[in-house]
């Protein structure tokens, strides 16, 4: 897995929202884009924090009413990032030793390009696994 870079296996393009878009619109285009993240961006692009599926399940506990609330309430900001040229392994890492699902990929000059998850993770390595199995003939 070390010679194979998170750009191959990232999903893109991402699905970004305001910090000021409402939470219950954002769930629901969420469920109907069939994600369980979206990147919160300023006006400029600029990363600002992630918002899970996870994250709605403490909105849930919490009285569960999204009307009148900003995904910006709810959003992690304390965000670990990894670049579309990183190994997958050192994601894999990156991701065991912070305990997330979900990585933005970033550029330098482009801002946020892909998101890596561990659907994405588990995809690849399915690839794998099915493609080094002996065939039997």
């Amino acid at each position: 897995m070390d010679d194979v870079f998170v750009g191959r296996i990232m999903s893109s393009p991402v699905t970004t929202v305001a910090a000021d878009a409402n939470a219950k619109a954002v769930a629901k285009r969420m469920l109907d884009e069939n994600i369980s993240s979206v990147v919160v961006v300023d006006a400029d692009g600029a990363l600002l924090g992630i918002l899970t599926s996870t994250d709605f399940v403490e909105i849930a506990a919490k009285g569960g009413d999204t009307a009148g609330l900003d995904v910006s309430e709810f959003m992690t900001t304390d965000l670990v990032t990894v670049t579309a040229n990183d190994p997958v392994e050192a994601a894999a890492s990156v991701m065991l030793d912070h305990s997330v699902h979900h990585l933005p990929v970033v550029d330098e000059t482009e801002g946020v390009v892909g998101m890596l998850t561990t659907t994405d993770m588990t995809a690849y390595v399915s690839g794998i696994e099915q493609s080094s199995a002996p065939v039997l003939g």
